[in-house]
């Protein structure tokens, strides 16, 4: 057990970093803008693998209660919400720049702690006004500034942090976090298949330059394989760890992406922008987190 918590941490932060690497270089360099078919095919991908694996008695799943599936809904469409969002943003910003305002989603649930729960303490009120500040400020300082990206990254934080606050709120316990997101991906890929065609995706996908070359065909599959495998090593973590080193670890992932990601993409930067970046990717990661990150070795 000893061995098995810090190599199950490294490889959520190897499949952390592929993904994000691979979406990005799928929605930036190839180009294929069109989140209807990209979202869609990482959700059915990702469905199709749950439930093949659930059939094969490799994971668990228990979808009895009707109501309970209901009552999640809800959730299902921030999913698709924060998927969307997320792809038009990461299609526009580069990734240190999409990950700080990512964090960001941190003053939605802290706020509802502090004003609903009454649980949240000075200490981390001070460090989530602090990350509030640098992704306000990060757009003023960067010399890439794409409005609608920013736009695009704004509502991702939103609804993640709305799914957040909606997975405290839900009152079922039965529904494990691999039930929510077999509920996730079957939700989200009607509802995409649905929405391809008004979107005016489904027709312009047909211009798409790279439509029959094998690296983008490689990539999109490496895209839905990825994803899959970093959600079920994301509920594996959170599920053998406490939160304090499921923050570390997430902490870790993503200053390793952040960090590899000018070596890879191109990207523009001044000292204000990065200095931003990095506090701001730094601060969630409080003193609690690095005991919990500390005790695992």
């Amino acid at each position: 057990m000893y061995l098995k918590r810090p190599a199950g941490g490294l490889a959520f932060c190897l499949f952390y970093l592929a993904s994000c690497f691979t979406n990005k270089y799928v929605l930036s360099v190839l180009k294929f803008t069109y989140p209807t078919l990209f979202q869609g095919w990482q959700t059915l991908v990702g469905g199709l693998l749950l439930h093949v694996s659930w059939k094969l008695g490799w994971v668990e799943i228990n979808l009895c209660s009707r109501s309970e599936i209901l009552s999640w809904l809800p959730a299902s469409v921030l999913f698709v919400g924060i998927i969307y969002a997320g792809s038009r943003a990461l299609s526009r910003l580069p990734i240190p720049m999409f990950l700080t305002v990512h964090n960001a989603a941190e003053v939605i649930t802290c706020g509802f702690q502090k004003f609903v729960q009454k649980e949240t303490s000075h200490l981390k009120v001070c460090s989530v006004l602090f990350l509030l500040v640098a992704a306000v400020c990060l757009p003023f300082c960067d010399t890439q500034f794409d409005p609608n990206g920013y736009l695009w990254a704004l509502i991702h934080l939103i609804c993640v942090g709305a799914y957040k606050v909606f997975h405290k709120l839900w009152k079922p316990s039965s529904l494990s976090d691999l039930d929510q997101q077999y509920i996730n991906y079957v939700f989200s890929v009607v509802l995409l298949a649905s929405a391809s065609h008004p979107a005016g995706d489904l027709f312009s996908a047909l211009d798409f330059p790279f439509l029959y070359f094998y690296r983008f065909h490689s990539s999109c599959c490496a895209s839905g394989l990825l994803g899959f495998f970093l959600m079920l090593h994301t509920v594996k973590l959170k599920s053998s760890t406490t939160s304090g080193q499921y923050a570390a670890w997430s902490f870790l992932a993503k200053v390793i992406t952040a960090s590899l990601s000018p070596l890879f993409f191109v990207m523009t930067a001044n000292v204000l922008t990065i200095s931003w970046s990095v506090m701001c990717v730094l601060e969630p990661c409080d003193r609690w987190s690095w005991r919990s990150f500390a005790c695992l070795h």
